[in-house]
This record gives C-alpha cells, sequence and structure tokens, in this order.
C-alpha cells in the first residue's frame, strides 16, 4: 500500500494488541515515523484478514480538512463503515475537536479495530486517561536508534557513520536526503518551527514566541545540566529579560509535551526520593538540537553522548532518572520491571583523574544492581575496573 522501511521492534509489540477491542495510540514527536508504522500494521492485518476495511484519516492532509469535530469525524465514517471487519487509522487525532467523544463511541462497536497517533503527551494523557480510562494502551514511538539509523541509511558501524548519527539524529525521512550539514540542518529547522507553531504555540496559545525560541535555544546549550526554572529566570534577568519563574515553568511543560525535549528528574539512590527542582533536559532528536545552535561536535560531544545514552535508554523501554548519592551524581539510573543499571557517561578516560570520579561514583553504590561505564575510548565491546563494566558507547547503542 505504502513504501516504508520497517520497524519490527513496534510492530511486534502492537501485535499483541491487533483484533482486540483497546485502542492502540502511537504517541511521539512529529516525524518519527508514527505515520509509517500505521501503514506497516495496515499492510499486516491486509495479510491476514484480506477482506478487512481499511479507513485511514489522515489530518494533516488537505482532503480531510473538514473533519473539524468529533461529529465530523463519526459522520464522515458513517458512510464507509462496512458491515465486515473494520480497522480505523486516524493520524495526529489531537487535531480533532473532542476527538475522545468520537473514539468512545467507535470502541463500543466489536467490528471496529482502532489506531490513532498523538502528537501531544499532555492532551493524550488528560483527555484519553479522563474519558477513556482503561479502553487504550500508549505505545511511544521515537526516533530512529542508533542501530536502525544504520539500517536505514545503508551504513556499516563505524566511527564515521556514528558521528553521522551524533550529527544529524534519527529522523527518518533524512534517508531522502543527502548527509550534508547545510541540507539536513536546513529541514531539521523546519521541523523544529512546525513542532513550536503547531503543537505549542497554536495549542496552547502562547504569545511570548520569542521568548519560547530563546527557551528552546537555552536547552538546548544546557543539556546535561541540571536546570531549573529560577535558574532560566534568573539567566533572563542577567540579559534584560524579565519572564516570571511560573510563565518558565509554563514553556517548559509545552515544550516536553510536544516531545521535542524530555524532562528527567533526579532521585536519591538511598531514599528513593524523587527531587522537585534541579532536573535535566534531553532531546528526543539529536539532530533537531544540533540545528537550533551554531553546530560544534568537538565542544559538543560529551553532552551530544549523554543525550544519545538516554535517547537510547528511554528507546529501549527504560524510566530514566539522574541519580543523587549525598553529593555526588550518577548520570543515569535505568530502570526497566525489576531491572536496574547505573550508568556513568564520559567522552575518554584519558585521565586517572576521570577514571577516579566515573568508576568512583558507582563504587560508592552498595546494591547489587549492575554498574557500567560508557566512553568513547578506542576499543569495541567491554572490560571491567574494580568489578564496574566499562563498555563503549557505540557497542551499549547497537545493544537493542
Amino acid at each position: 500500500m505504502y513504501s516504508y522501511i520497517s520497524r519490527p521492534k513496534y510492530l511486534e509489540r502492537i501485535k499483541p494488541f491487533i483484533g482486540k477491542q483497546i485502542i492502540k495510540v502511537l504517541v511521539g514527536q512529529r516525524r518519527v515515523g508514527k505515520s509509517f508504522l500505521m501503514y506497516e500494521i495496515m499492510d499486516h492485518l491486509k495479510q491476514e484478514d484480506p477482506s478487512i476495511n481499511i479507513i485511514y484519516i489522515d489530518k494533516e492532509q488537505n482532503e480531510f480538512r473538514d473533519i473539524v469535530n468529533y461529529q465530523d469525524l463519526l459522520d464522515y465514517l458513517k458512510g464507509i463503515l462496512s458491515k465486515g471487519n473494520n480497522a480505523i487509522f486516524i493520524d495526529e487525532i489531537q487535531d480533532v475537536e473532542e476527538f475522545e467523544r468520537a473514539l468512545r463511541s467507535l470502541y463500543s462497536k466489536p467490528n471496529i479495530d482502532l489506531y490513532v497517533t498523538g502528537s501531544n503527551a499532555k492532551m493524550l494523557s488528560g483527555e484519553l486517561a479522563t474519558f477513556l480510562s482503561g479502553r487504550y494502551i500508549q505505545i511511544p514511538v521515537f526516533s530512529l536508534t542508533y542501530t536502525e539509523f544504520l539500517s536505514f541509511h545503508k551504513l556499516i558501524d563505524i566511527s564515521e557513520s556514528f558521528q553521522k548519527y551524533l550529527k544529524f539524529g534519527g529522523l527518518p525521512f533524512l534517508i531522502h536526503l543527502k548527509l550534508d550539514e547545510a541540507i539536513v540542518f536546513d529541514y531539521l529547522k523546519n521541523i523544529n518551527q512546525s513542532i513550536l507553531y503547531k503543537d505549542v504555540v497554536m495549542r496552547y496559545n502562547v504569545r511570548n514566541t520569542e521568548f519560547l525560541q530563546n527557551l528552546v535555544m537555552y536547552v538546548a546549550d544546557n543539556i546535561g545540566s541540571l536546570v531549573s526554572a529560577k535558574k532560566v529566570s534568573d539567566f533572563l534577568k542577567s540579559q534584560n529579560v524579565n519572564i516570571s519563574v511560573n510563565v518558565v515553568i509554563e514553556y517548559l511543560t509545552h515544550l516536553t509535551s510536544a516531545y521535542l525535549i524530555h524532562n528527567v528528574k533526579r532521585t536519591d539512590i538511598k531514599g528513593k526520593k524523587v527531587f522537585e527542582i534541579g532536573e535535566k533536559y534531553y532531546f528526543q532528536d539529536l539532530g533537531l538540537r544540533n540545528s537550533l545552535l551554531d553546530f560544534n561536535l568537538t565542544a559538543d560531544y560529551g553532552k551530544l553522548l549523554e543525550n544519545a545514552v538516554y535517547a537510547h535508554l528511554v528507546a529501549t523501554g527504560y524510566d530514566v532518572r539522574i541519580g543523587k548519592l549525598n553529593n555526588l551524581e550518577i548520570d543515569f539510573v535505568a530502570t526497566k520491571g525489576n531491572k536496574r543499571t547505573y550508568i556513568q557517561v564520559c567522552y575518554l578516560l584519558a585521565e586517572q583523574s576521570t577514571i577516579n570520579r566515573e568508576f568512583g561514583n558507582l563504587l560508592k553504590i552498595k546494591d547489587q544492581y549492575p554498574k557500567v561505564v560508557l566512553s568513547m575510548d578506542e576499543f569495541f565491546g567491554e572490560s571491567s575496573y574494580q568489578g564496574i563494566k566499562h563498555q563503549s558507547i557505540r557497542s551499549f547503542l547497537s545493544e537493542e
């Protein structure tokens, strides 16, 4: 039906829910490939049941501009639903006013299998949770992982390929472009503007768009650093810009709701307390981050490596926090089910002081969970230091 490159890990996650009376909600930032995952599901359904009636509505296409609210949607579907099995796919469902009412109505019909995508976390967690509690499964979709990037671009795993991944990121459409900085960054700048305009400015009626742009650039320049709304507000005041702490919090929330950036809380390793201030922010996609600034791989290498590890962890299903142990910091506490891993990320372990810091922080954690230091040192695989695993970042990012 459509041309796409398969992303099997997502299809495998969706398969247990196909044909079941539960709404499948694919969530994530714009342009991470949610629509193409829908195409892949459609093809799978057709293979399983050639007679199934597939209906696809893409709210970004002009032909569906008249579907403004839930009643428009129901009226449109009324004339094309079959008496047999139907599979309904709605792309960017948040563009339909009170969409949750339509989904609730459609959900009640046993011959309808529902799939939707959305690009706003606050809307999906709010409206869906209120009206459709227990009736949907949410499946997050992310930019390409490093291994997907290699597959999509037909590259082999060498240092040059890894540099391209750190620089250009993992938006799937890049396979149609030459991986040239001027070309790719021009495309990515437009995607940034589309996300800000459609998913922040329009949705939340943001008036101070200049501050919004500056805030995104501030976060881009401070990935991996502790950030608080007060710190941002104080910085702006030093630049003779008076923005209140509350406005900063509000705008940061909008940006995380659009999946452009991720808010990562700090947790106390001993007491499991989650701190309400001093979180870190990372970008969903490295290329989008890099297109916002005067890109300098050498100067930003440490930041990009840390962001790449974070993005890999969340894309592979981990819940991620920043660890705090007394006055020490652990880069990531990654949890999946009963599995937990403590991770330190650094560029190179060239100095003994760096070795002492990165391994020393982990050695002070007295539980039995795995602990690993990731670096770009010239080896591909893993070793150990006083029982702490040392692994190359490329090797780690090659694990799915």
